[in-house]
């Protein structure tokens, strides 16, 4: 059983003390494909470290994420762009738009999202997309960037029903945490609605920890919880889900 979790930050300095430990028990599980979003230039040098040190596992991204939208932001979207120009990445992510912490960026969090698809088109990547209390805002990017050739991820997907298939039509796949495992998580009510088709596991470790560690470090082989989840929802054998859901992501990610 092959488990890809298509998003989590196996960088982060909360893994400091223990990453080869965290990703040798997520490896045992059978997550053998960790595919890694970036946030802002100052994680680049890490985040090459990681895949030097787990090449047959770690498949980075490169881009800029909202929440790091800020002054200097035209000299991160030209880090990206440099990035991209320079060598492989498997998408165009983290990116899209975050009002929950703060709005004073938007006008900048849109022109950079939109930037962002149009670099991943240039390259034929996917992106992945960050949505915070922002829905709106997003599905206006995207309406504008609608095509062929935009195409990936709706990471930590936590909208309604019919912001799950608005998203689908955009060509986008939804991924899915552990909000799925929350008593309060409310995808879990209509998820079964969706086509398998659609959907890719993921952690974002170290955040949004699964039921029964929410509120602790989440870590990427705590996708299992999530993996269990979604079996029991479309009432099929965790072989079957994480099967197809690796399908999944190799037609957005191309491996």
């Amino acid at each position: 059983m092959i488990i890809t979790d298509t998003h989590t930050h196996l960088y982060s300095e909360a893994f400091d003390e223990d990453r080869n430990e965290m990703m040798q028990r997520a490896i045992d599980k059978g997550v053998k494909r960790f595919f890694v979003p970036a946030i802002d230039s100052t994680y680049t040098k890490r985040m090459f470290q990681l895949e030097k040190d787990y090449p047959n596992e770690v498949f980075l991204m490169s881009g800029l994420h909202p929440t790091h939208v800020k002054e200097n932001y035209k000299e991160e979207l030209a880090h990206v762009s440099e990035l991209l120009a320079e060598r492989k990445f498997y998408a165009v992510g983290e990116i899209g738009i975050d009002l929950y912490w703060d709005k004073t960026f938007l006008a900048q969090q849109q022109e950079a999202f939109q930037y962002q698809i149009q670099l991943a088109k240039k390259y034929k990547l996917p992106i992945v997309i960050h949505c915070r209390d922002a829905f709106n805002e997003v599905f206006e990017v995207l309406e504008k960037e609608k095509g062929d050739d935009l195409f990936g991820i709706f990471h930590c997907f936590t909208g309604t029903k019919e912001h799950a298939k608005k998203a689908i039509s955009y060509n986008m796949k939804l991924g899915i945490g552990g909000v799925v495992t929350f008593k309060n998580g409310k995808i879990d009510k209509f998820l079964q609605e969706i086509p398998l088709e659609h959907i890719v596991l993921e952690t974002d470790s170290p955040y949004l920890a699964p039921t029964p560690f929410r509120g602790k470090r989440n870590e990427s082989s705590y996708v299992m919880n999530v993996l269990e989840k979604i079996a029991s929802i479309y009432e099929l054998s965790e072989t079957e889900i994480a099967t197809i859901t690796t399908e999944n992501s190799k037609a957005v990610f191309g491996i």
